[in-house]
């Protein structure tokens, strides 16, 4: 008699749960804003003193051996200690020569030595200190106020997307597209910065305050996307004839002025960035017929542009 008994109990209270009104709309959730501008026409519009330069000390320039570069913005605010090790790796030349060996569909394009026994450039720190997040004092974070899956609070700081946690007092690099992490062994290793990679599909948030991120990719992320994928577990490429050869890496402030690149960002605490952010989380612009009324951090990214010189 149980049997029959239980399952005439989760029935009723089947039909229970179907009988209720759904949940009202989360109190934390905006009014859709009408009328929003259109964020690519803010980018374009965007005063001069909207934008930071990109110090040349923080390009790290990657050119592959059949042609085009790779241009990364280092962020040595939130892992200064890798970032100075990048920087010693980029003027030892550790990548010349070395290439891109992994490449998971809808994760992260990797490279550097692989497992080639090197021994590490001078100047670099061998076990950098988890430069996962850092303190929160010092930045200055404009919120971006939307809820998030993977942090208490998400905003921008310094032209960064970041995470932070303000009963922590800690802020973290979130791993949106074209962003750059460290390549690293079980804990508590925490990788030297010699091998890297940079997120190529859905943004891989569970990442996050477990890997260092020393920076994005503001130039040639297709030279790294559009790469066939590797078949081998976790992408990476079965034969070394696969691989996607580095000419050289170099730091832009290295590299002779008619060659060197230059960058900026839109900064963050800019009134431009903030009708930007609007922009994007209202689909401002003629093509969208209907306000989100929120964004994700990864699709309100840092607006980079080719400075005029």
């Amino acid at each position: 008699m149980r049997q029959p008994l239980s399952a005439a109990l989760a029935a009723a209270f089947l039909a229970g749960c179907a009988a209720e009104a759904p949940p009202e709309p989360a109190s934390w959730r905006p009014a859709p804003v009408a009328g929003a501008p259109d964020p690519g026409k803010v980018v374009q519009e965007a005063p001069a003193d909207a934008w930071r330069p990109v110090d040349p000390s923080n390009l790290l320039v990657v050119e592959l051996k059949e042609g085009g570069r790779v241009v990364i913005e280092l962020a040595p605010e939130f892992a200064p200690v890798h970032v100075a090790n990048v920087r010693a790796f980029a003027r030892a030349g550790w990548w010349d020569g070395a290439a891109v060996y992994r490449v998971q569909d809808n994760y992260v394009a990797q490279w550097g030595n692989g497992d080639a026994k090197t021994e590490l450039p001078a100047g670099v720190v061998r076990r950098p200190p988890a430069e996962y997040d850092r303190g929160l004092a010092g930045l200055q974070v404009r919120p971006l106020g939307f809820p998030d899956s993977y942090a208490p609070m998400v905003g921008h700081a310094d032209g960064w997307p970041v995470g932070y946690d303000p009963v922590q007092g800690r802020a973290w690099l979130t791993h949106c597209y074209g962003y750059v992490g460290v390549g690293r062994d079980l804990a508590p290793d925490t990788g030297t910065g010699g091998e890297l990679y940079a997120v190529i599909g859905h943004a891989p948030r569970h990442l996050d305050l477990n890997i260092a991120v020393i920076g994005r990719v503001v130039e040639g992320i297709a030279l790294l996307s559009a790469r066939p994928r590797g078949t081998e577990a976790l992408g990476f490429y079965k034969e070394p004839t696969q691989h996607v050869a580095i000419l050289r890496a170099r730091l832009a402030a290295d590299m002779p002025e008619g060659e060197r690149p230059a960058f900026e960002a839109m900064r963050s605490d800019s009134a431009a960035f903030g009708q930007y952010v609007t922009g994007r989380a209202n689909r401002g612009g003629d093509f969208f017929q209907r306000a989100a009324g929120g964004v994700d951090i990864c699709n309100a990214q840092v607006p980079v542009r080719k400075a005029t010189q």
